[in-house]
């Protein structure tokens, strides 16, 4: 399992991330930044339907509120008139889980080839030289690790990194959270947009700044996405109720 894992995942990431640093001027932040891309670009299918499914939700979150109210006191009909208006705007409750799913090993393995690359000391080195493909990336190590303030491969000494994945992630998880009628989703969305944020600003004081360079650029993508795909979600349920 672990064999499949490097050969799928971590081999290509990491050479991916070797390819970049020797393109790039040998600058591994920006190595980072453009795979981070990249990578985003290439999960986009599986992401869409999840940020689509968000925004589908926000604007049939009014009326869901109408028929729990409606059928307060009938439950089997509170469903029932719940299904037929997700059926109705083509919704499925479950669109955003399985893309989740397939999302969460990428996230992983992206985390770990950027923890093997940044290797500092000689044990980490060898151990990353059995993931290259070509020898002349092998010429690459030890990458330069310093940019600007930062050593890559250490935490952020003033801590700025932490502080924007604090705010980034605060910013990706409000534009991609529908807001909620129901008082229990919405204290329940409410925890987590403070939770999540500075859940990834501790761990990041105390991970490789190369990592968080990671996270801020993934919630900037996610940010981007986000706002088109609600632009475009918003335009197309206009058109469709015009139609009707």
């Amino acid at each position: 399992m672990s064999q499949l894992w490097n050969l799928l995942l971590l081999q290509p990431m990491i050479n991916g991330l070797l390819f970049l640093y020797q393109l790039l001027w040998k600058n591994f932040a920006f190595s980072i930044a453009i795979l981070t891309v990249l990578v985003r670009l290439i999960t986009l299918p599986l992401t869409l339907p999840q940020q689509r499914s968000a925004k589908v939700m926000q604007e049939l979150e009014p009326k869901v509120a109408k028929i729990r109210k409606r059928y307060a006191k009938d439950r089997e009909r509170q469903t029932k008139e719940i299904m037929k208006l997700y059926k109705e705007a083509g919704y499925n409750p479950m669109t955003g889980c399985l893309p989740l799913l397939i999302q969460f090993p990428i996230i992983i393995a992206f985390y770990q080839a950027i923890y093997r690359t940044l290797a500092d000391n000689p044990l980490q080195m060898l151990s990353l030289a059995k993931y290259i493909y070509a020898p002349r990336l092998s010429q690459l190590i030890p990458l330069e690790s310093r940019f600007l303030w930062l050593n890559l491969a250490r935490p952020d000494p003033f801590y700025i990194l932490p502080i924007l994945v604090i705010v980034t992630t605060w910013l990706s998880q409000k534009i991609a959270t529908p807001p909620s009628t129901d008082p229990q989703t919405a204290s329940m969305n409410q925890m987590m947009q403070i939770y999540m944020p500075l859940m990834f600003g501790l761990l990041t004081m105390s991970w490789a700044s190369g990592l968080a360079i990671y996270f801020v650029v993934t919630n900037l993508v996610s940010i981007i996405i986000q706002y088109f795909v609600n632009k475009y979600t918003t335009l197309g349920h206009k058109k469709l109720r015009k139609r009707r």
